[in-house]
């Protein structure tokens, strides 16, 4: 029996390793995208407005993909969806830029992987999120999504600094465009590498006995924090980062190869601010912690808009950046904390598909407001709701404990 359980822990600490490989090829592949894609559609003579409806169309369609996710993962092979959206990761970079024609690039941009922003968000995290949560202890689950989070962003950073080689390679006799495209070519590699990792996973159903829907009952409790989250996501939605970079390029004529490296930056202190995450979610609680380093984060981002110099600009956006991922693996691990084993899919997909939707609409909105005197309006708005959301959060869910807090809440039998 010692043996059968070490050859299962050993097969669950190999594919909790084959997620995490695949988790830090996708950041990488994010990493340079979220950065070559406004500056691509740029060189290609597309306005700001016209870059925030491709942003839109994006997040749009992400979401539209991961609400059918949610609904179709608890009765089907998780393993086979995650090959799905390998693929797709795969076709997106192949084919977004054999055309600058803007309908050719919406429809890729909707049904395809394009993703604004790095983070956990995307088709695939829902089903990753499933399979990581069920081969994990409850006290182990926050660090188990911090490590996910840390690896996925330490990736991005990497891949923001990638997102310079088309400055590099121009020297070398490679155009801008070309160079742009090579770019895209690599993005669609990294989604043949996912789906060999993926097909080395074990086959995983989370069938839920007699249940009438994907969502039983834990319903409520998710339908509240969606639409908490949903606030949070349309104010994020105003800061993607495509549409930072492109507020840096137009506000301080940053060059792309800056660009890349503040954002690697910036990435690389987000990223070490999940295990802190962990760490902290363990003395105050998960609630605490989301609330708590979201606001001073939010503050930071109101700050730089009023800055007046790049350097100042650029440090304020920097201290962001070590403050507001910090509720990323939180937020995760106490969405799958408070719903039952079989709706852990579901509820990721519930809860990420309305944030998806309200975040689709905001770059659109950026992009406008990018052409006008008011370019800062939005990060001042996303800064303000983002606040909004934070103390809406603590209020309705403070006495709402993950499993683990309410063992350490319970008092002592006085038998």
């Amino acid at each position: 029996m010692t043996t059968l359980s070490r050859g299962a822990s050993r097969a669950r600490s190999t594919d909790i390793a084959l997620l995490y490989t695949a988790r830090a090829l996708r950041g990488f592949g994010d990493g340079f995208a979220v950065i070559i894609l406004p500056a691509y559609l740029s060189a290609i003579g597309y306005t700001p407005f016209q870059i925030g409806v491709v942003a839109t169309t994006a997040l749009l369609g992400s979401a539209l993909l991961t609400l059918g996710v949610g609904f179709f993962a608890p009765r089907h092979d998780l393993r086979n969806l995650l090959l799905v959206g390998a693929m797709l990761v795969a076709a997106t970079g192949f084919v977004f830029p054999l055309s600058q024609h803007l309908a050719v690039i919406l429809f890729v941009a909707f049904f395809g992987t394009i993703n604004p922003n790095t983070g956990d968000s995307g088709v695939l995290v829902p089903l990753e999120h499933a399979m990581l949560a069920q081969g994990v202890a409850d006290s182990e689950r926050t660090r188990a999504f911090a490590r996910y989070s840390l690896i996925g962003a330490l990736a991005a950073a990497t891949g923001a600094l990638a997102a310079a080689a088309p400055d590099l390679l121009q020297p070398l006799g490679l155009g801008q465009l070309d160079a742009f495209r090579l770019m895209f070519l690599l993005y669609g590699m990294l989604g043949l590498a996912s789906a060999a990792l993926y097909r080395r996973l074990p086959h995983v159903e989370m069938r839920a006995a007699a249940a009438a829907s994907p969502l039983g009952p834990s319903r409520g409790v998710v339908y509240r924090l969606a639409a908490l989250f949903s606030l949070d996501s349309f104010a994020g939605g105003l800061a993607v980062q495509s549409m930072m970079a492109l507020w840096l390029f137009e506000r301080f004529d940053l060059s792309l190869s800056a660009a890349s490296v503040f954002f690697f930056w910036s990435s690389t202190l987000g990223a070490f601010s999940f295990p802190v995450a962990a760490a902290l979610a363990r003395r105050i609680g998960l609630i605490n912690t989301m609330v708590f380093t979201h606001i001073p984060s939010s503050v930071f981002l109101i700050l730089a808009v009023f800055s007046p110099n790049l350097y100042l600009t650029l440090a304020l956006l920097l201290m962001r950046a070590a403050l507001s991922q910090m509720d990323v693996p939180t937020r995760t691990s106490y969405v799958m904390a408070v719903v039952t084993p079989a709706e852990r899919t579901a509820a990721a997909s519930v809860t990420a598909v309305p944030r998806s939707l309200a975040a689709a609409v905001s770059p659109a909105i950026a992009g406008a407001l990018l052409a006008t005197p008011a370019a800062g309006l939005p990060f001042v708005a996303c800064g303000v709701l983002k606040i909004v959301y934070d103390v809406a959060l603590l209020y309705s869910f403070r006495h709402v404990k993950p499993p683990e807090e309410r063992r350490v809440d319970r008092p002592e039998s006085t038998g």
